[in-house]
């Protein structure tokens, strides 16, 4: 299995069972099967906590948390290294700091990155997307 970082966006998909919800289910049980963790920069797991926090409420987060962190995920730390090379991403392309984060730890750990978010277009060439 290659490596595989997820955007906020494959996280809500999934919790929500929107549009590609099934891409990330079924990646989450290769991730089980290779017993390599699926990653996430923690600004991105920020981002899923408040989106969640504030659609659905405190205690949906709390349960949606707790069934995340039973799974194969791993919360990266946005340490200098990774800030720094977000700010990169930052200045040359339009996209929102979080996803800065997803795109830097992406091209980091040389994974693939999961997402539906139409901002990431822009950085294909540097970065392998996989669309939900």
């Amino acid at each position: 299995m290659k490596n595989a970082v997820l955007d906020s966006f494959a996280v809500l998909a999934f919790l929500f069972k929107d549009d590609g919800h099934q891409i990330i289910l079924d990646l989450f049980e290769k991730a089980i099967e290779a017993d390599q963790p699926l990653l996430i920069a923690a600004p991105n797991w920020a981002e899923v906590r408040y989106i969640v926090e504030r659609k659905v409420g405190g205690e949906k987060w709390k349960e949606a948390r707790s069934k995340l962190l039973g799974l194969p995920i791993e919360i990266v730390a946005a340490d200098r290294e990774l800030s720094e090379s977000a700010g990169e991403i930052k200045v040359q392309h339009k996209m929102s700091l979080a996803d800065c984060f997803a795109a830097a730890l992406a091209k980091q750990t040389k994974s693939e990155l999961y997402t539906g978010d139409p901002e990431f277009r822009s950085i294909e060439s540097e970065v392998k997307v996989i669309w939900l």
